[in-house]
């Protein structure tokens, strides 16, 4: 009777580790990073022509999904094609006005005294597009990343504002910005709390606009924090 026992114990002890195992393998064929990302980040406007200045707080909204595609057998270096949505505000001196013809004038402004609030926004699509190693695995949620790529964003709708003691005037549907704008992209960091960084390689504005004769060539730069959710 105890022989029996003992092995019926040794069958079920390789039985459940054999189980163990299986689901080990089942685990990690399926093992993906595919995420949920959300941020907020510092806008930054580069190559500023002279006196032109940014003032306030700019800030940028990002969220949107990535799918991950495994490169290699330990699944800790892959893919990542994904669909987002970005909203950016610029506060700064440039003023954008609606002439009668239906175009519209760049000028920079003076004294910031002389008006509250000046600065344009943009909303876009994204198609972000990641280069992504880290240290996680099929059980490890906390881990380290460095996801570094290339962003496409499509403008569907752009705003300006301006303040001041007279009132309040905004344009919308601005046909000087840059449909497509796309740039370099890095995110580094460990478990939820990531550094983020964009830095774009074409324009905000067409070439059409120009402040003094010359050509506005302005690109966005984004600073700041980005989470991810499996």
């Amino acid at each position: 009777m105890k022989a029996l026992l003992f092995i019926f114990f040794l069958i079920t002890i390789t039985q459940c580790s054999f189980a163990q195992e299986t689901e080990a393998k089942i685990v990690d064929s399926l093992y993906k990073e595919d995420q949920f990302y959300a941020g907020i980040s510092y806008n930054i406007l580069g190559k500023k022509p002279s006196n032109f200045s940014q003032n306030g707080f700019s800030l940028g909204f990002h969220l949107g999904f990535i799918k991950d595609i495994p490169l290699n057998k330990d699944r800790n270096v892959g893919i990542g094609i994904g669909l987002g949505y970005s909203a950016n505000s610029f506060n700064q001196n440039l003023q954008i006005n609606k002439n009668v013809d239906g175009g519209y004038n760049y000028q920079l402004l003076g004294d910031v005294n002389t008006y509250s609030k000046n600065k344009f926004s943009e909303h876009l699509i994204e198609l972000p597009i990641e280069f992504r190693w880290r240290t996680s695995n099929a059980l490890k949620y906390d881990f380290w990343r460095i996801y570094t790529g290339f962003k496409l964003g499509y403008v569907v709708a752009n705003t300006s504002k301006y303040v001041d003691a007279t009132g309040t005037f905004k344009n919308s549907g601005i046909n000087s910005f840059n449909e497509f704008q796309y740039g370099l992209t890095l995110c580094f960091g460990y478990n939820t709390w990531n550094f983020y960084a964009y830095y774009a390689l074409n324009p905000i504005f067409s070439n059409e606009v120009t402040i003094d004769g010359q050509t506005l060539d302005m690109n966005a730069i984004k600073i700041g924090l980005m989470f991810y959710i499996l």
